[in-house]
């Protein structure tokens, strides 16, 4: 048996090509993401801010209104609505004002209905009913002291 002469190692070394080629297409899509980076002031975006306003609001805490067995409605203990007031209007009107001095203030507009333990459902309905009209969503319920 003949012997075969060992050849000498085919390595092929460091390829640079490959290398060049993938730099290259890192640079390619780097470019390409630059031109498409927004600046900041073309974004044309406002920051928010403090809404100014001509006087100064003073919210209370919380807004009572009561409802007497006879059907009278009373906003922070001053009436706004008789029995056969059906749909408050009043009341309605001063909601909506009050909704949007809380919204400039950023604060919840808390409202409590209290009703003596006597007074009808429908009226208390009614009152419910002006409050979802003006989009009014913090309502609690109270019900009146005996003295």
């Amino acid at each position: 048996m003949r012997q075969l002469a060992p050849q000498p190692d085919a390595s092929t070394g460091f390829q640079i090509a490959p290398m060049i080629d993938v730099v290259f297409v890192i640079m390619l899509f780097f470019m390409v993401m630059a031109g498409a980076i927004k600046v900041e002031h073309e974004l044309k975006t406002t920051l928010p801010g403090n809404a100014e306003t001509a006087k100064e609001t003073e919210m209370p805490d919380e807004i009572n209104i009561g409802i007497s067995e006879s059907g009278e409605v009373t906003l922070n203990d001053d009436p706004v609505g008789n029995a056969q007031d059906k749909e408050l209007k009043s009341l309605y009107t001063q909601m909506v004002v009050m909704k949007k001095a809380a919204e400039q203030a950023k604060t919840k507009l808390l409202i409590t209905v209290q009703a003596e333990e006597t007074a009808r459902y429908d009226r208390v309905i009614n009152v419910l009913d002006v409050l979802a009209l003006a989009e009014v969503s913090n309502v609690t319920f109270a019900v009146a002291d005996t003295e």
